[in-house]
């Protein structure tokens, strides 16, 4: 009876303790103002960008020279007198052009046969009137990057080339860059299978009024996002990247990545910090203090390494300490009574108890990164690159068809993977059109 009063006041505690963005997997977004940190963050400037460009981007430089020929103090003419220096002032503006190219094809009669012959048109000219891959980039760059809306697109397009276009021929530039990519998401693929460790993850998305799942793949500087109904094992082997993939695998120990044993496999330390927050304030266990405290050491320790691992000898004293403080937990958790017979399913366990066996069952993923340089401390990569999904589901509230939900997740994965090698995404748009893919 004693055995299950102490489980019963254990998971009493954590149901009166609210959860966060500080102490779980809640996103900032719902948690109330007043537990919101206000300690300023620290804001990286980002990639550099390429200063590549393609063949319809320019810069105009003017240079005027602003000559002395007198002396404003006692009127001397200066105008012999060689300068000394220079002192340079720089407008940058920009002006709106739009360039209209007509293209005129001879028509003939052949005198012998009486057949009507015309010119060849460009490629690129397959109709009477289309429209040139820097507006498309443009278009697409509003509509995917910055996530504006279809009406206001229409509108800031036509301040700048003084025609309205259809939302129909909007949209049909984003399914024509969604084809243009086809080809690039295969080598994506293919590239991210060689990487060493990659980050994965999936969050929800509505689509057609119903829920769909975005996966997201990432590694070195490849982001591959692949929609799919599912969210679970039947969708990962329909995509069918983690099933060829010999490398390690970093999450949040969601189950069904842990289904594939080919791979190895790394734990999210942010997920593990923000749990074992929550058990010391529901509970207050020395263990999940002594716990967290030793991923925050060997963290900092492993990130000021120059080879960002540790030795043998200090991955066998990290062991040791980590195995020292799951013994002594154990001690402090309540003991789970037995199953009574006829009893289905399985014990009810407090978060902590699920939290203890889950850092038992899988200490060498937890502290992987700390003996392989290439996997890291968090998933927070994949996260990342979800992030902006869920911004353009708050925005747009959902995709109509499944068609343009798989169009963003394709432009959006080429983007952001362009975006890490420092290119401009007017400039990457305009190379995916013209077909030229890194």
């Amino acid at each position: 009876m004693l055995m299950l009063i102490n489980l019963l006041v254990s998971i009493f505690l954590e149901k009166t303790t609210k959860k966060n963005s500080k102490n779980s997997s809640i996103p900032p977004s719902q948690t109330g103002k007043d537990e919101s940190s206000t300690q300023p963050g620290t804001k990286g400037k980002g990639k550099i960008e390429s200063d590549s460009t393609v063949d319809n981007t320019r810069t105009v430089e003017k240079l005027t020279l602003a000559i002395v020929e007198s002396c404003d103090v006692c009127g001397e003419n200066l105008k012999k007198v060689k300068p000394h220096g220079l002192e340079r002032r720089t407008k940058i503006d920009i002006i709106f052009e739009k360039t209209v190219e007509h293209y005129d094809a001879e028509r003939k009669i052949c005198p012998n046969c009486d057949s009507e012959i015309k010119g060849t048109f460009p490629s690129d000219m397959p109709g009477p009137l289309q429209y040139g891959n820097g507006i498309k980039a443009y278009i697409i760059n509003l509509l995917v990057c910055q996530m504006i809306s279809l009406n206001r697109v229409q509108k800031m397009v036509k301040t700048l080339i003084g025609s309205l276009l259809s939302e129909a021929t909007l949209l049909n530039f984003v399914l024509r860059l969604y084809y243009a990519l086809e080809t690039w998401e295969s080598k994506a693929v293919e590239s991210i299978l060689k990487c060493k460790a990659m980050n994965v993850d999936e969050t929800s998305l509505r689509v057609d009024k119903g829920n769909q799942w975005i996966h997201v793949y990432s590694a070195d500087d490849i982001t591959l996002k692949i929609l799919h109904p599912s969210r679970g094992s039947e969708a990962i082997n329909a995509i069918n990247v983690i099933p060829r993939y010999n490398g390690v695998i970093i999450h949040d120990c969601w189950s069904s990545y842990l289904m594939y044993n080919h791979c190895d496999h790394g734990l999210c330390g942010s997920h593990l910090l923000r749990e074992l927050t929550y058990v010391i304030e529901s509970n207050g266990y020395s263990w999940a203090l002594n716990m967290k405290a030793l991923l925050q050491e060997i963290c900092k320790k492993v990130s000021k390494r120059k080879k960002k691992r540790l030795t043998e000898e200090e991955y066998a004293n990290l062991q040791k300490r980590y195995r020292n403080i799951l013994t002594r937990g154990e001690k402090e958790l309540p003991s789970i009574p037995p199953k009574p017979k006829g009893q289905r399913g399985v014990m009810a366990k407090s978060d902590a108890h699920n939290l203890w066996e889950r850092l038992k069952d899988y200490e060498t993923a937890a502290l992987l990164f700390a003996r392989r340089s290439d996997v890291s401390f968090t998933n927070n990569r994949a996260e990342r690159d979800l992030r902006m999904a869920k911004v353009k589901q708050k925005i747009s509230g959902c995709f109509r068809k499944e068609l343009y939900a798989k169009a963003y997740c394709r432009i959006s994965s080429y983007l952001q993977t362009m975006a890490n090698k420092g290119y401009n995404p007017l400039i990457a748009i305009q190379m995916a059109f013209a077909g030229k893919f890194e």
